[in-house]
């Protein structure tokens, strides 16, 4: 008996180093990702010693622009069914968080809320920015409602997303993240990156998996594949502290807009309720058929709210 258990256990670990042998993932340079990444309108440029990777499109002189701050593992290109059309008319402005997308991770290895929102203020003031509408999804919900309080003068308006930042509210952590917080395990993922791990993490987003397309798929793995992207990632997970400054939220008194997936399998649909109690006045749209990400999984429909909200005077 013992040897047949032995026996199993070095088959298992045969096929395991197999698996990983096969799931071997290295880093991709900055310069191998921009073409298929990073085409027109997409640009770079230099903040603190940090190369960003921004989009900036829409009139100029658009007197209120429009910044939009991704989640965590996304990039910039999760507002582009939203830029597409705002763009139109407006002045709206994208760019990837440290980290995350091509912008690479932080020199000071600081991946710190109020960290994330001096880097945005500082790119505010980098293209020199009038006050702005602040919208951000999950963990740039979080940034765009830090921003908001630690200079209320910068942000006219603010647009949460299911937004990250209350305690206890969220209810499911992808698989992928909590092997990233893993200390041993971290460090293989560091190495080696399952696309279907991929795919899990979308499922987990979207309330509709019949939108995972192979190019969603090939955009969040290959921007993952980033240097550096995987080793801020673990960092940043095991820095982040749910519910942290989370009383700072009932200071806001920027016109808000809350957006929230009815589906949301990631942070709970109750807490779109919460933001509402913690800011005045502000408006929330629910969304029964969508998830985690509203904005990706359905521009067009989320993005008539935006455009009510926006009309206001």
């Amino acid at each position: 008996m013992a040897e047949r258990l032995r026996r199993i256990v070095g088959l298992l670990l045969i096929l395991s180093a197999v698996a990983l042998a096969l799931s071997r993932a290295p880093d991709r340079t900055v310069e191998s990702l921009v073409a298929r990444w990073a085409p027109p309108p997409s640009d770079f440029i230099e903040l603190n010693g940090q190369l960003v990777h921004l989009r900036d499109v829409g009139p100029r002189h658009d007197p209120q622009p429009i910044v939009l701050v991704h989640g965590t593992s996304a990039s910039l290109h999760t507002w582009e069914g939203w830029m597409a059309e705002l763009a139109k008319t407006r002045r709206v402005i994208a760019f990837d968080l440290p980290g995350f997308g091509l912008t690479g991770p932080r020199p000071d290895g600081d991946y710190s809320g109020d960290a994330d929102a001096r880097f945005t203020l500082a790119l505010l003031d980098r293209l020199r920015l009038p006050p702005v509408v602040l919208g951000g999804n999950s963990l740039g919900g979080m940034v765009a409602w830090r921003v908001a309080t630690l200079a209320p003068e910068r942000v006219r308006r603010l647009i949460l997303v299911d937004a990250a930042g209350l305690p206890d509210s969220i209810t499911s952590i992808p698989l992928g993240w909590r092997l990233a917080r893993t200390p041993v395990l971290g460090a293989v993922s560091e190495w080696a990156l399952p696309r279907e791990m991929v795919v899990q993490g979308l499922v987990k987003a979207y309330a509709d998996p019949e939108k995972i397309t192979a190019d969603l798929v090939d955009r969040y793995y290959e921007l993952t594949l980033r240097e550096g992207n995987r080793s801020a990632l673990r960092e940043r997970l095991q820095q982040f502290q749910p519910g942290v400054d989370a009383e700072r939220i009932n200071s806001i008194r920027q016109p808000t807009l809350i957006l929230w997936g009815g589906r949301d399998a990631i942070i709970a649909p109750a807490a779109a309720q919460a933001f509402q109690r913690r800011i005045p006045g502000s408006t929330l749209v629910m969304f029964d058929r969508l998830g985690h990400v509203p904005h990706e999984e359905d521009p067009a429909t989320t993005l008539v709210p935006v455009q009510a909200f926006l009309a206001r005077p």
